[in-house]
């Protein structure tokens, strides 16, 4: 999402979704001044809104599925990416996700926010699932700090398969950058295709995913 685009929602669209959904948000000042990789639990699609709500009015962009939905419903999706500069992943293809992630490593690089959920997909159950390591890799690629951010109450809102409701109940709970120190400088060292990566990458995850749970 370009800067123009991000204060026309800082503006017009943040207040509605004030208004409408948010209820509390706390940790504002953990916010880098510099870029970050936004890394969120997933309950349902209005996480969407709500980690943009978090991002505006600065440039930021976020890796989306193309892999669900057709007919109208994929092609207004496919328009939303568009327009906010999503990068498209295919998540049941291999190309696909590396494609992604170099992309998403060229947006951090040019000093975008990236938003990216850990687990890769919603929870069916509202309970937080198992981190993927993408967002790992990205860290380790970039040296682009993760921002891990807690959000409750977007489940009950609008679960998998369900109905929206409109209710002030969600809560954002923002942490403090995370920039993992000792498995940066471990990772200097080794290959990136090598299974002594793999475990430094889950290390990451697990401290993330932990710190996320807290969050909530």
């Amino acid at each position: 999402m370009n800067r123009a685009l991000s204060w026309f929602c800082q503006i017009f669209l943040k207040p509605v979704v004030r208004l409408l959904f948010v209820k509390e948000v706390k940790g504002w000042k953990n916010i880098p001044r510099t870029n970050f990789i936004l890394a969120s639990n997933h309950q349902s699609h209005l996480d969407i809104i709500i980690s943009g709500y978090v991002c505006v009015p600065r440039r930021f962009t976020y890796i989306g599925q193309v892999d669900e939905y057709t007919g109208l419903t994929g092609f207004l999706r496919n328009f939303l990416y568009l327009i906010g500069e999503v990068i498209p992943v295919n998540r049941k293809d291999e190309f696909s996700r590396k494609k992604a992630l170099d992309q998403a490593i060229q947006v951090l690089k040019r000093g975008s926010i990236l938003v990216i959920y850990p687990e890769g997909t919603r929870t069916r159950t509202g309970e937080m699932g198992e981190g993927k390591l993408g967002v790992a890799k990205l860290f380790l690629e970039t040296l682009i700090p993760i921002l891990p951010v807690g959000i409750k109450g977007t489940f009950e809102l609008l679960p998998p398969g369900g109905e929206l409701k409109i209710k002030r109940i969600v809560k954002i709970n923002i942490g403090k950058p995370l920039y993992f120190k000792e498995e940066l400088e471990k990772s200097g060292i080794l290959n990136s295709e090598s299974e002594e990566y793999k475990i430094l990458c889950q290390k990451i995850i697990d401290k993330l995913m932990k710190e996320i749970s807290n969050l909530i």
